[in-house]
């Protein structure tokens, strides 16, 4: 393979594991989102605020692989491996990190959903356990913008 196919096999990976990470974390928070709201629909804002937030890994993995495809398309054809891999490597950090955030960020909102079924008043607090793991997310997302 060259550089080029390295650098856009990179990208794939990132978007796959990314967007792998959000959906196991979108189920796993909107089945909890699901039946608080079936038991008192006036929840429904609060809860779908942390229902989403797993999302976001999705998005982070389809923003960098777009900027990273297009920059292996400034690679040209047949060159050397050498040149994809730094593309590859942050590509397939921002994707592990995704993959893992999405589910356990998914886990975490949904047990914060529960702790809004039983008192809604304590959301601010709540969507702080969430919004840490969010925070690595956004660090891998920054690193791999900045590498390749």
């Amino acid at each position: 393979m060259d550089g080029k196919s390295i650098a856009i096999l990179g990208a794939a990976l990132c978007m796959i594991f990314c967007g792998a990470g959000s959906c196991l974390g979108l189920f796993k928070a909107g089945a909890a989102a699901a039946g608080v709201i079936a038991e008192n629909p006036k929840k429904f804002t609060k809860v779908f605020v942390l229902a989403v937030l797993p999302a976001t890994q999705g998005i982070y993995g389809f923003v960098i692989a777009i900027i990273k495809n297009n920059s292996a398309k400034v690679l040209a054809a047949g060159c050397a491996a050498s040149l994809g891999w730094p593309i590859f490597g942050a590509c397939l950090a921002l994707g592990i990190t995704g993959f893992v955030s999405g589910i356990y960020q998914g886990k975490s909102s949904a047990a914060s959903i529960y702790g809004i079924a039983k008192n809604d008043a304590m959301f601010g607090r709540l969507i702080i356990f969430p919004a840490m793991i969010e925070t690595y997310a956004i660090l891998s997302f920054v690193i791999a913008i900045m590498l390749g």
